[in-house]
């Protein structure tokens, strides 16, 4: 594949809604479980979570229909999916089908990943839609 098939230039389909920028910094967390820290971004048909871990907190064992993607920014986390267990670090990425068990925990340290979820994460969607339309001005 060459930059041309990559990088279109066909602009003839309108977009639904216009891009936009924010920081971080700017979502306010939310935790469902002590310790685990959650800022959600909403995307038409996406979802980004930054996920932020204190040393010893655990997401329980869990599963989902939406399927995850998960890339550690910073520290370390035990990360289980179905019988398999790792140790992930910057860098490493673990990739979680829909309804596949699994859950994580840091040990004496912090960690920052970033969680993708197609579709939007039922849970956070009403969240983040909250925290889109707070940072657009569309309250």
């Amino acid at each position: 594949m060459d930059a041309s098939e990559h990088f279109k230039t066909d602009f003839s389909n309108q977009p639904e809604t216009p891009g936009r920028f924010l920081r971080i910094e700017d979502i306010e967390p939310v935790q469902y479980v002590e310790g685990l820290s959650f800022q959600p971004v909403l995307g038409e048909q996406t979802l980004a979570n930054f996920v932020s871990y204190e040393p010893h907190t655990e997401a329980p064992l869990h599963a989902h229909v939406e399927e995850q993607v998960v890339v550690i920014l910073e520290g370390e986390l035990e990360f289980h999916i179905g019988d398999e267990v790792r140790i992930m670090r910057p860098g490493d990425v673990a990739v979680i089908p829909p309804w596949v068990p699994h859950s994580a925990r840091t040990h004496a340290g912090t960690c920052r990943q970033i969680d993708f979820f197609t579709p939007p994460r039922n849970n956070l969607v009403d969240y983040a839609g909250e925290v889109r339309d707070r940072l657009t001005g569309q309250v």
